[in-house]
């Protein structure tokens, strides 16, 4: 019997992706942020940026269907695609693509000799490799232009969707086409090899490196929306009403601008540490107690890192504060709190979308740091940052063993990267002083 599972980073992921689609919903209605939104894909690199981390979000979300099936042990979606990767394990390190393990291991046989030699892999399946991809890319083709066909069909012909002129959906569909044909391939590859090698313990490298993808989002996008609420609220109060005020935000953001951030992460998970082995009882499962360690590292750095905004927010509202439309409200007898929620806040949204998109990438990569000092996710959780600091040891080994440190980087990296290329596209359409 199947029992789904959510944990509070699935809820609140749920929640996350509720919200944005309501958001978007309500922009949609508007005329002006439409055209502003068409501005921040317009060109060709960003529409495939777009693209891809909206691939990105795909598994992630896969990632967080969590499900529970006679045992304690919590497994996802994801995990149930990419069987049997998921369940078959090495002894050892084992290169990409490779038959045999990397080490050589000593060997008895029947008549009591040892020898010393490499021995095969046990789920390693030695196919064509050529065949293999160039039928993964029929595939991967022919299922991009099934997508193409009922979307043509439904959106275009039956409901008569207007595509925009000037937004490069070429670009976006070719894309898609790319991202199939690399499903496809990977999904036939990982059957009979593995694909990234594999780890100390035998691990398959590639379905560490794709169950990572989650955590990367969980800490870029739920940090993120932690810090808007402080960084909103104290940075709009401090620029409107000045005075004693400001003077009270200020000190309290200097103070904890000035407190170290591992240090407090690392005071937060041992205190988190010290709660679970008390109460036991509400932690049963394992994936409960890594997700709360994950959850409790979101909310840190949301807290330690809303400073930056809020600063920004204020400078903001200090010039908006004297401007003749606020002035006016005032004249009209409007309250303070509806000036701010009604003009100083709605004035602030382009600060706010191109700090979130900027944002993302920076936390995707101190998740990385903090897990490669220790003090990030529970070592049990499938993370960049863990593969990182578990390969540091083996990069001085002769001859190197890299390909642990290739599948976190090649990932995150494609991450990281198409984030940064899609927030220069909202800064841009966002930022009235571009040009």
């Amino acid at each position: 019997m199947i029992t789904p599972v959510i944990l509070w980073t699935d809820a609140l992921i749920f929640i996350l992706i509720a919200t944005v689609l309501w958001l978007i919903f309500g922009a949609a209605q508007k005329d002006y942020l439409r055209q502003q939104w068409r501005k921040a894909y317009a060109h060709p690199a960003r529409m495939a940026s777009m693209v891809i981390l909206l691939c990105f979000v795909v598994i992630g979300i896969v990632d967080s269907l969590h499900y529970r099936q006679h045992t304690n042990q919590v497994k996802s979606v994801l995990d149930w695609l990419m069987q049997p990767t998921a369940e078959q394990q090495e002894t050892t390190y084992s290169a990409p693509f490779a038959t045999e393990l990397f080490t050589r291991q000593m060997i008895k046989d029947a008549q009591g000799n040892i020898t010393w030699v490499t021995p095969k892999l046990q789920f390693v399946h030695p196919e064509n490799v050529l065949n293999k991809v160039l039928i993964a890319v029929g595939e991967g083709l022919s299922f991009w232009l099934l997508l193409s066909a009922i979307y043509w069909f439904v959106f275009v012909k039956l409901y008569n969707f207007h595509i925009y002129v000037g937004v490069p959906w070429r670009t976006a569909w070719l894309t898609l086409g790319m991202i199939s044909v690399l499903i496809f391939v990977a999904k036939h590859l990982m059957y009979s090899y593995h694909i990234f090698g594999t780890d100390k313990i035998g691990g398959d490298v590639f379905y560490a490196s794709v169950k990572s993808i989650r955590t990367g989002l969980v800490i870029g996008t739920l940090t993120t929306f932690i810090t808007l609420p402080f960084a909103i609220l104290f940075g709009a109060m401090a620029g409107y009403f000045r005075g004693w005020v400001d003077d009270t935000i200020q000190y309290v953001y200097i103070t904890i601008s000035s407190v170290p951030g591992v240090l407090l992460i690392a005071a937060s998970v041992l205190t988190l540490e010290v709660v679970m082995q008390r109460h036991q009882d509400l932690f049963s499962l394992m994936a409960q107690r890594t997700d709360m360690r994950l959850l409790i590292l979101c909310c840190v750095l949301g807290l330690t890192s809303w400073t930056d905004l809020c600063r920004i927010i204020r400078g903001e509202t200090l010039k908006l504060r004297d401007q003749d439309f606020i002035l006016a409200s005032r004249a009209m007898g409007l309250s303070n709190l509806q000036i701010i929620r009604k003009h100083i806040v709605p004035n602030l949204v382009h600060i706010i979308l191109i700090s979130l998109v900027l944002d993302f990438s920076g936390l995707v990569l101190a998740e990385a740091v903090l897990s490669y000092v220790g003090v990030g996710v529970d070592p049990t959780t499938y993370s960049w940052g863990n593969m990182i600091n578990s390969a540091r040891m083996e990069l001085g080994r002769d001859p190197v063993i890299w390909w642990s440190l290739f599948g976190a980087f090649i990932l995150m990296f494609s991450l990281v990267l198409a984030a940064n290329i899609f927030a220069d596209g909202v800064r841009d359409a966002f930022d009235p002083k571009a040009v």
